[in-house]
């Protein structure tokens, strides 16, 4: 019997007429644990974000633009039907359900991997079909499930955070206001992390330990496998008034908190599960006034010890990526490089320093035609050799002790044609367009989205993917709340915030392009007509001039370039041996 006929005696057995199936965790993370990825083991599909829904008869599965051609290679063969987020002629998930069930039909969902504000938003849009929050079904239909996720957790020294629990817990309470009938729940491993300086390896790439948090004013309370912590560690979090409890312990929360208190909680970060909870024990409950939770804005502007770790761990970035190119310059074509092998070497060079903990997503290497695959991750089935010539795309990252990196460089590896020159300089133009963005005070990424797109489309030529996501303090390499896309996000830039920079164009069959750097939130100057912003790029790595049409750049963006390689010369010189700077020196010249 195979998965999704597993899930249909399940759905029978429960009396429903459909089930759905997010890519979620209890906190709502982007990646997840083995122990999560149940959408995965029934579908088959390998990538980060989708959704699978499953009726007596039919499957479907929705995501987006990034994964459509790597959903329809996954999918050939199963009863699961791809349907393609953002195309006009896509249903939704409601539609799809309201079309394949009777009005008094009930879908159901495991409660745990629903946010309050998304099973009321569904249910809205579901109705009369009515939503069932339901326990896990794949406790019993999966075999061989991979286990909780038992990973060490560790404090992070304090010369890298800049800031100690306790003063962010005033910070927090600064943002809140008077919280003292009150207490706040945070399920979002990133937040809790950065709250109490803790960090893990629960998640791949995500340096994060499973948990549950709540601030009962002026107490912590911290939800945790206590076994992933050290002595050590223990006694430091008991002396600073966290109070520790078993992971499992959660489901008892309420015991902890005086039932006179008011619960904050962010809807969107809470799940159906926890509202259960509290619904049992009759606690009243306060919706958090920001929409994205103040411990997400906190997190998301970072303090000066925290941006001088960025700018020491770009360095250390740029090190590594500059012998790694070199190595690829010397090599490619000699002794048949593969995309995985081009991964593999630049782990290898990130792994020589002695802040370096990991990647911060898994590298794609995605070489002609694979490159139009926006999240393309080569495997031994797809896994191709790199020649001399057509475009290498790479987009990695590193996680270091002292900051998160993620950059983007596409290289070309022969003669490019007019057509490559002309999409290459494109999406450089954008990229260096948002980069020299001087903006007033309280801007939002959606009205900067379009700098970086302009070039492309006066060519009449886009990207589906937005430009820029926020990245974490040695944390999470994508992380709100602000971003850079053409959807309309709230929340406005603030200074110490760092967002990726990443315009591109993929053209199916032949190559992708696109051109990344991480880039700092600071002030430019206050005048008569009010506060003014800036970016400063941090990302520290020559860009390949390779596929450059000069005569598409403006005098004011050759100027920058310049600009910038001379800044990533004079900053990785020092750490590199002779040879490495004569090639670096010759990558950064005026061009």
């Amino acid at each position: 019997m195979n998965s999704i006929e597993k899930l249909r005696n399940y759905m029978r057995r429960e009396k429903a007429d459909a089930f759905i199936i997010p890519s979620n965790d209890p906190h709502f993370s982007e990646y997840v644990a083995g122990f999560w990825k149940c959408r995965e083991w029934i579908s088959g599909f390998t990538g980060s974000a989708a959704t699978v829904v499953v009726t007596d008869k039919k499957a479907a599965l929705w995501t987006d633009s990034r994964y459509f051609l790597q959903a329809e290679s996954q999918l050939e063969g199963s009863e699961i039907e791809l349907k393609k987020i953002g195309l006009e002629e896509t249903e939704s998930i409601a539609e799809w359900l309201r079309n394949n069930l009777d009005a008094n039909a009930k879908t159901g969902i495991d409660e745990k991997l629903f946010s309050i504000a998304d099973f009321e938003d569904l249910q809205k849009q579901l109705s009369p079909v009515q939503l069932v929050p339901l326990s896990d079904p794949f406790v019993e239909i999966w075999e061989n499930r991979p286990k909780m996720p038992e990973n060490k957790a560790f404090l992070l020294n304090m010369k890298f955070c800049g800031k100690t629990t306790d003063e962010k817990l005033k910070d927090i309470e600064a943002a809140l206001g008077d919280v003292k009938n009150k207490a706040y729940i945070i399920s979002a491993l990133d937040e809790i992390a950065w709250l109490f300086n803790i960090r893990g390896s629960d998640i791949d790439y995500n340096p994060v330990a499973v948990a549950y948090a709540i601030i009962d004013f002026p107490n912590l309370h911290l939800f945790i496998d206590t076994k992933k912590i050290s002595y050590a560690d223990k006694k430091t979090l008991t002396e600073n008034r966290i109070i520790l409890h078993e992971y499992t312990d959660f489901a008892i929360f309420p015991k902890y908190i005086d039932n006179k208190k008011s619960i904050i909680i962010n809807p969107s970060k809470t799940s159906v599960y926890i509202y259960n909870i509290l619904k049992k024990h009759s606690l009243k409950t306060v919706i958090e006034a920001n929409i994205n939770g103040v411990v997400s804005l906190l997190k998301s502007i970072k303090n000066k010890t925290e941006i001088s770790g960025f700018r020491h761990a770009m360095i250390a970035d740029g090190v590594a990526l500059v012998k790694f190119l070199m190595w690829l310059e010397r090599n490619i074509g000699k002794t048949g490089i593969t995309e995985l092998e081009v991964s593999a070497k630049l782990h290898e060079f990130r792994a020589k320093n002695e802040l370096f903990v990991g990647e911060s997503f898994e590298t794609i290497a995605a070489y002609a035609e694979h490159g139009a695959i926006v999240h393309y991750e080569p495997t031994a089935e797809s896994n191709i050799e790199i020649r001399k010539q057509g475009f290498l795309l790479i987009d990695s990252g590193g996680q270091y002790l002292n900051g998160t990196t993620d950059i983007t460089r596409t290289l070309h590896l022969g003669k490019p044609s007019a057509a490559e020159k002309n999409d290459y300089t494109l999406v450089l133009k954008g990229n260096i367009a948002l980069s020299m963005a001087k903006f007033p005070k309280g801007t939002r990424g959606a009205q900067l989205d379009m700098l970086a797109r302009q070039p492309l489309c006066s060519d009449g030529k886009n990207y589906r993917h937005g430009t820029g996501h926020g990245v974490g303090h040695f944390l999470n390499v994508h992380e709100g709340p602000q971003s850079i896309r053409m959807n309309e996000n709230p929340v406005a830039l603030e200074y110490g915030m760092i967002t990726s920079n990443e315009p591109g164009i993929y053209v199916t069959g032949k190559y992708g392009i696109r051109i990344e750097n991480l880039i700092l939130c600071k002030p430019y100057k206050t005048t008569d007509f009010g506060e003014f912003m800036q970016f400063e790029t941090i990302t520290l790595a020559p860009v390949d001039t390779a596929a450059i049409n000069k005569k598409l750049l403006t005098a004011n963006e050759l100027k920058w370039l310049d600009k910038y390689h001379e800044t990533v010369y004079g900053k990785l010189a020092p750490h590199l041996n002779p040879k490495e700077k004569q090639w670096l020196k010759k990558k950064t010249q005026k061009i």
